[in-house]
């Protein structure tokens, strides 16, 4: 997904990519919002094997429900009712990995929606529900994130975070209003540091054009 948006990414917009047929359709962000990049200054030793572990439950749950469901391919052919159905199957730690994925995925479709319809608020509380998935389900979060996206989402003018990447640390995402970023980056700062005694990096970015040759 980094090397595609890289390639394919365009001014101001989102990219909603099927990964499977890698289609894309750019979707608008709204002007009057900034996209803040907090880093936690955390990378914690065993992410790379933990990331590993959920990739196999993935496969796992992938391959338990094909026995009753053998049209499916992968989770994103598996909808939140037919998973409920067989949530019998699963593990209990099979079927929250499952649960993130299934849902994940309808929420970004809605996600898709709200932005069409220039509903901010709706899509930022969609990246709130995000967060809580990856922290409960997936279970990819850490202390120092959650401190992060519990001081963020505190801050004025900030319609929701959630954790990016592979989890375990590293960064978050926030959708602020921009009126509010430069407020938002000494505000998180200070209580970050006050929190965890760590100094956070904090990026103001923005949606811009993919790579081309000059």
């Amino acid at each position: 997904m980094d090397q595609f948006a890289a390639c394919h990414g365009q001014t101001g917009k989102a990219l909603m990519l099927n990964c499977r047929s890698l289609d894309y359709c750019p979707l608008d962000l709204p002007r009057n919002v900034a996209v803040l990049v907090c880093d936690t200054k955390v990378k914690h030793e065993p992410a790379s094997s933990k990331y590993n572990l959920r990739r196999t439950e993935y496969e796992e749950a992938v391959t338990i429900l094909a026995e009753t469901m053998p049209q499916i391919r992968a989770l994103r052919d598996v909808n939140p009712k037919e998973l409920e159905n067989h949530r019998s199957r699963l593990t209990q730690a099979l079927y929250k990995r499952a649960h993130h994925v299934v849902t994940e995925n309808e929420r970004v479709k809605s996600a898709a929606t709200a932005l069409e319809l220039g509903d901010v608020t709706g899509f930022g509380a969609l990246r709130r529900a995000s967060h809580r998935s990856l922290r409960d389900d997936y279970q990819v979060s850490c202390a120092e994130l959650e401190a992060m996206v519990e001081i963020a989402d505190q801050q004025p003018g900030v319609y929701g975070s959630r954790l990016t990447g592979g989890g375990f640390g590293g960064c978050t995402v926030s959708l602020v209003d921009s009126e509010h970023s430069a407020e938002f980056q000494l505000r998180v700062a200070d209580a970050y540091h006050a929190a965890t005694g760590l100094d956070p990096d904090i990026y103001l970015c923005q949606a811009s054009q993919g790579a081309g040759v000059a």
